[in-house]
């Protein structure tokens, strides 16, 4: 007697089964597969490299100030091009751009805001890297029919769904919608996301960690303190062993994470001291820190949750802390009793 496999569960299915829960609407679902076809997208001209002509600098930079890759500005415009027509958006809003953009008038407007980093990790394109696609969706404001800027800053426990798609040596869909993290693979053949994890876990403990060490000399007085303890191994106060694993694409990074546990660390540091962060609260650290959540680990910013910073500006940059609960609480904790020891 041979025992049938389970059906595969389609990015579609799941999702529709998600809306027959009530958990989502319809519009939700609906802009949800739009960005996942986006992705798709993306990885094509991803993977293509070399042979599709996408690789290098385009010659441009962002509002942020940084050099911009050709697959920087084709992913943005691929997102933007494909969430456009739809009906489910007000605006969008993205890591290259200046300001929001709402939706062209010539369609109609749905009750979403989308944030998206259309190619996070974009560095490590030219030496076949991982790298990958953020997004967060928020609601429109009531009543608003003209998004700006502001009508997006909204605390990260506001965001509806949150995802990130991975180009690695098989393309994932990491999504949640507020009911736990769940990770699709795509079916190059088929042609459609699939469901692989279920329900993903970190664990709480680990004894790995994700940090850039080549900036150690810059950090705070806590920051220190905390690695250094790290490296002291069993002799030290921690009393075991860590290893150091560090990609430099954030995606990639926390993909692991989520994987197998462990903590990624992106502190403040005084290579440029005026500014707070990194990393964009709105784009990485507010939907990357809903995923891990909802995977039971914790994301603060070396003092508060995450999800709870009230943002002030659309680019607004901020230390992230994120991974296995426990020890992300003890990194936080090394922080607040240096500032109440002052």
């Amino acid at each position: 007697m041979t025992v049938s496999s389970p059906p595969l569960i389609s990015l579609t299915r799941h999702l529709i089964e998600e809306e027959r829960r009530d958990h989502i609407c319809a519009d939700l679902r609906l802009l949800l597969e739009v960005a996942a076809r986006a992705c798709k997208t993306i990885s094509v001209a991803v993977g293509k490299g070399a042979l599709g002509g996408v690789l290098g600098d385009a010659g441009t930079g962002n509002v942020q100030g940084e050099a911009q890759k050709k697959l920087d500005v084709l992913s943005n415009e691929i997102l933007l091009e494909a969430n456009a027509w739809g009906g489910h958006l007000a605006a969008c809003a993205s890591e290259e751009m200046d300001h929001c953009q709402p939706i062209p008038d010539a369609f109609p407007r749905g009750n979403y805001l989308l944030l998206f980093d259309p190619l996070d990790g974009s560095s490590n394109i030219d030496v076949n890297v991982s790298v990958g696609t953020i997004f967060s969706v928020l609601r429109c404001p009531d009543g608003v029919t003209e998004p700006t800027d502001a009508h997006f800053l909204q605390p990260g426990a506001a965001q509806v769904a949150a995802g990130y798609c991975i180009y690695g040596p098989s393309t994932m869909l990491v999504l949640t919608i507020g009911h736990g993290t769940h990770a699709f693979t795509l079916d190059r053949e088929q042609g459609s996301f699939v469901l692989t994890r279920r329900d993903m876990r970190i664990p709480e403990d680990t004894k790995e960690f994700a940090i850039n060490m080549s900036n150690q000399r810059h950090w705070d007085a806590p920051m220190q303190a905390y690695v250094r303890d790290l490296l002291a191994g069993k002799e030290g106060p921690r009393g075991r062993d860590f290893n150091m694993r560090w990609i430099a694409s954030m995606v990639a990074d926390v993909h692991r994470i989520l994987s197998r546990g462990g903590i990624f660390i992106y502190p403040w540091d005084r290579k440029d001291p005026g500014k707070p962060g990194k990393l964009r609260l709105m784009y990485e650290a507010n939907p990357m820190s809903m995923l891990v959540e909802q995977a039971g680990g914790a994301a603060t910013d070396g003092r508060q949750r995450m999800l709870e910073i009230q943002p002030t500006e659309l680019h607004q940059r901020v230390p992230v802390f994120l991974g296995s609960r426990t020890e992300v609480e003890i990194a936080t904790r090394y922080h607040l009793d240096h500032d109440h020891s002052r």
